[in-house]
């Protein structure tokens, strides 16, 4: 009975899990074709939440690599091991209910994988991580995806523009807008085919451990739906600040470089499902934004919003593990039944509290397009930068990045003008002191 009570639990918490999932990586699949208008904010998640439950059902590829050859859990009792689970779990929903309050678009996979190393190595120590298969599932597809997905996406978005250079920026919209709807449905399609498998694999290794279903057993129907349900509404509620940052707050995103950015973030997370990686969905399209915006010569990458997203990235792993490792400890003290009760009532009060917290700066579908506001001391060091270029006479107000040939038109014709301004000068001057010579005699002739 108790072993029961604890498996409810820990698919509950799953599911919590799963939702919030939904809901912070909305972003990745709609942000840009929201950012451009292509589809509206509410229309937007819909669609993507219809195409997140239809992917959950295409692919179980995925869902039987979570866990396996990241921790070793051989020999671990049943209530043990879901414990393990539940703290690894609890470990993820916070940070990305904390990522999501910051508006930072970070890993949900990484923060459920950080989770269970780190309430794994609070119950068996460091050697029940298998540290070869974290780097090689873990660490380098998280330095990789996002390079290859931004080289993807910058060599898309330089080719379309090539191609359609010509075109009006009324064509641009309305022609670019079906691509970038087909590319967002792609995507949100590709997204439910990867990141809900990850918590069908996390039920799966719960039910093991519980005695309920064989390892080699298939996987239940009834786990697929709950999971494809739990993500689909997850993303209905639409993780607004995630959106909001991914859209608007990194690059300004065009029609061209939207469609370019979503294809090729679909193109990659549906490769990397049919071969059983779980990629990490938020780094691949994090890095087709920042690729498709250093292809654009007239677009302004704000580089303090980077900074502060890969600052994220870099500690979702260590942070979400320290938090599945306390979650542990506090769950010993307890007993197993009774530490995951407390556990799960940290949980709940550490989401309220962040819910609470973001009603203070809301963040909906009726503010998720406006511009992007830098922080006042940004702002007021790109203000400074531009008073000192003007008062020196260097550059205008507003210098978009350009190739160093039209560097080198336009100093040539600054150079020029102010060669003719100073040739104005000097034929005015003779003829300013004309007029004084004639006056001098007649008022020296008047005086005598």
């Amino acid at each position: 009975m108790q072993e029961l009570a604890i498996l409810a639990i820990v698919v509950i918490v799953a599911l919590a899990f799963d939702f919030t999932n939904g809901f912070h990586d909305t972003a990745n699949a709609m942000a840009p074709s929201v950012a451009t208008g292509a589809l509206k904010p509410k229309p937007a998640v819909a669609l993507s939440a219809s195409l997140n439950l239809v992917g959950a059902f295409l692919s179980i590829e995925v869902a039987k690599t979570v866990g396996s050859g990241i921790v070793d859990l051989t020999g671990v009792d049943g209530e043990s091991l879901m414990l393990i689970v539940l703290c690894g779990l609890t470990g993820a929903i916070v940070w990305n209910v904390l990522t999501w309050l910051f508006g930072l678009p970070s890993s949900s996979s990484h923060a459920l994988f950080g989770g269970l190393i780190g309430a794994t190595i609070a119950a068996l120590g460091v050697t029940g991580v298998l540290w070869g298969g974290v780097a090689q599932k873990i660490l380098i597809p998280a330095l990789l995806a996002p390079v290859i997905a931004g080289l993807v996406a910058f060599c898309g978005t330089w080719l379309v523009q090539r191609v359609t250079a010509n075109l009006s920026e009324r064509g641009e919209k309305r022609g670019f807008r079906m691509g970038q709807i087909g590319a967002a449905s792609l995507m949100s399609l590709a997204h439910g085919t990867n990141d809900a498998q990850k918590t069908m694999g996390v039920i799966f290794l719960a039910l093991v451990a519980h005695g309920s279903l064989d390892p080699d057993a298939d996987m239940p129907l009834w786990v697929r739906v709950v999971c494809a349900v739990a993500i689909a509404a997850g993303t209905y509620m639409g993780g607004w600040r995630v959106i909001r940052t991914l859209g608007k707050g990194i690059v300004d995103i065009s029609p061209r470089q939207g469609m370019s950015a979503d294809f090729s973030s679909a193109s990659i997370i549906l490769t990397s499902s049919h071969l059983g990686l779980p990629l990490s969905t938020t780094h691949v399209a994090s890095g087709s934004v920042i690729g498709s915006g250093l292809a654009r010569t007239d677009a302004k990458v704000r580089w303090s919003v980077a900074r502060r997203m890969l600052i994220a990235w870099l500690i979702t792993l260590p942070a979400s593990g320290a938090i599945g490792a306390l979650c542990f400890v506090i769950a010993g003290l307890f007993g197993h039944l009774w530490g995951s009760i407390v556990v799960t009532a940290l949980l709940i009060a550490a989401c309220a509290a962040m819910w609470l917290r973001s009603r203070l700066s809301h963040v909906g579908s009726h503010n998720v397009t406006e511009e992007w506001e830098q922080p006042k001391k940004e702002r007021k060091r790109e203000i400074d930068r531009e008073l000192s270029a003007v008062a020196s006479h260097v550059a205008p107000v507003s210098r978009p990045r350009k190739r160093k040939k039209r560097k080198r038109e336009r100093e040539a014709r600054e150079r020029e003008a102010r060669e003719q301004e100073a040739l104005r000068q000097q034929e005015a001057l003779p003829e300013q002191q004309a007029p004084r010579d004639e006056r001098a005699p007649h008022d020296h002739g008047g005086t005598a």
